[in-house]
């Protein structure tokens, strides 16, 4: 009930898309049409961010952060705006004390600053409590004629005030009480980047992921980590080059899940059905590849095709990539036998969500995919994600019901029998009802 999955080996936007990597070379996932389209509709370019007027040092930095409005997320206590700011300075003594004075003299508030050194300067990140009346090209200026090169800013917000080691031993937290949290933590802590995970060769055969050392590789605005399942985890930011330090802690926290080894949480829902028999959810990972091939072989060419698009024969060669916590979160229907019956994935595409169902056919239209879903799309929203998308067959009324059913603004899009509905998750009207949806999300969220 979602993506096609017969092009595993294309691109997408010109870059390899992760959930859709086989390494064992699988069938295409969908038409180049559709690709076409697809990469004319969605783009890579970080969102938009207020830079009030000042020009970024880059085309691309200039796309991500071109001019807009102050927005009340900005607004800092004190009446002034909240700004991130990275600059680089030479190694010597009184540059950091040239940069403050300058700032000093716009009556900025300097509220936190971090260095990373370089090979022959330091790149100095500042949190900066701004004037209202200033703009981003007046803060770039000054820091110019002070010495800084390389500008770069954009607007903050209150979740940018808390400390750097709390915000890193949050995310570290996170980390090792669920595996599926590294690529969510990896972009928190690097900001807006896409990461993309890309599988290990299996044996005998030929895999996606580069040969990568096992400290890692950091090329500018892209860095490469020896995932620990064996494959690579990619980590793009255009806009805005990586340093050695941001590229130490990124190493450390993949380090760290490495050492933890495969977990999820074990918490669980019970859902009692209209017919009165009760179905648990709770959530999968690789060791359930089994029931899940069960629940396969159980399923009607017609309910594979629909979730696959694919040849049917093909949809088990699948499984272990999709039910691995590094490129999402898997949600599993199971009966009190422990037979499962029905599967929901939420994948990290990029900086992109995408849902799919599937749900055997003895089981079907008793609103176990309308559950899946509901609690799938809690969890997009409690990892800060925008919109979520399902890709389906025109033709399968189901999966666009269990989207409408959602209560969020959606979507549509269509083109030669291939729908996408997008679920919107930041517009206004969805706030109530994402509450709602994650009140019946009790035993399965993020821990």
């Amino acid at each position: 009930m979602s993506r096609d999955m017969s092009e595993a080996t294309r691109t997408r936007h010109g870059r390899p898309a992760h959930h859709r990597w086989n390494p064992a070379g699988l069938a295409e996932l969908c038409t180049a049409a559709f690709h076409t389209w697809w990469a004319r509709r969605h783009g890579h370019a970080p969102p938009a961010h207020d830079t009030g007027g000042a020009r970024p040092p880059s085309a691309e930095a200039e796309e991500a952060t071109g001019p807009a409005a102050p927005s009340p997320a900005g607004a800092a206590r004190g009446g002034g705006v909240l700004w991130r700011m990275r600059t680089t300075v030479k190694d010597a003594p009184g540059s950091l004390a040239a940069l403050c004075t300058a700032l000093a003299g716009l009556r900025v508030d300097i509220l936190s600053l971090q260095t990373h050194p370089l090979g022959e300067g330091t790149v100095d990140e500042f949190l900066l409590r701004v004037p209202a009346d200033l703009t981003g090209s007046d803060l770039t200026g000054a820091v110019s004629r002070a010495g800084g090169a390389d500008t770069w800013i954009e607007r903050a917000d209150a979740h940018d005030l808390v400390d750097a080691p709390t915000r890193v031993l949050g995310l570290a937290a996170r980390t090792a009480q669920d595996a599926a949290e590294l690529p969510l933590a990896l972009r928190q802590l690097l900001g807006r980047c896409t990461i993309r995970s890309l599988p290990a060769a299996p044996a005998g055969g030929h895999g996606t992921a580069p040969a990568v050392p096992v400290e890692g590789g950091l090329e500018d605005t892209v860095m490469r980590l020896r995932a620990p399942e064996g494959g690579v985890i990619t980590v793009e930011r255009p806009y805005l080059p990586f340093t050695p330090t941001e590229f130490a802690r990124a190493r450390a926290l993949v380090d760290l899940d490495a050492r933890l080894g495969p977990r999820i949480p074990h918490g669980r829902d019970v859902l009692t059905l209209p017919e009165g028999s009760d179905i648990s959810v709770r959530r999968a990972d690789t060791g359930d590849l089994r029931a899940a091939r069960a629940m396969h072989e159980r399923c009607s060419e017609r309910t594979l095709r629909m979730r696959y698009h694919g040849p049917v024969d093909d949809a088990d060669r699948y499984l272990n990539h999709l039910l691995g916590p590094r490129f999402g979160r898997t949600l599993a229907a199971q009966t009190a036998s422990g037979r499962i019956v029905g599967l929901g994935h939420l994948l990290w595409d990029g900086d992109e969500t995408e849902v799919a169902l599937i749900v055997e056919d003895a089981w079907q239209r008793r609103g176990i995919g309308g559950e899946l879903l509901a609690r799938l799309v809690a969890l997009a929203a409690d990892a800060g994600c925008a919109t979520v998308y399902a890709v389906t067959q025109a033709s399968n009324t189901g999966m666009v019901a269990a989207m409408r059913g959602l209560g969020l603004p959606l979507d549509y899009q269509i083109e030669e029998g291939t729908l996408v509905v997008t679920a919107r998750l930041d517009a206004e009207p969805a706030a109530g009802r994402l509450s709602e949806l994650r009140g019946r999300r009790t035993g399965i969220g993020r821990p």
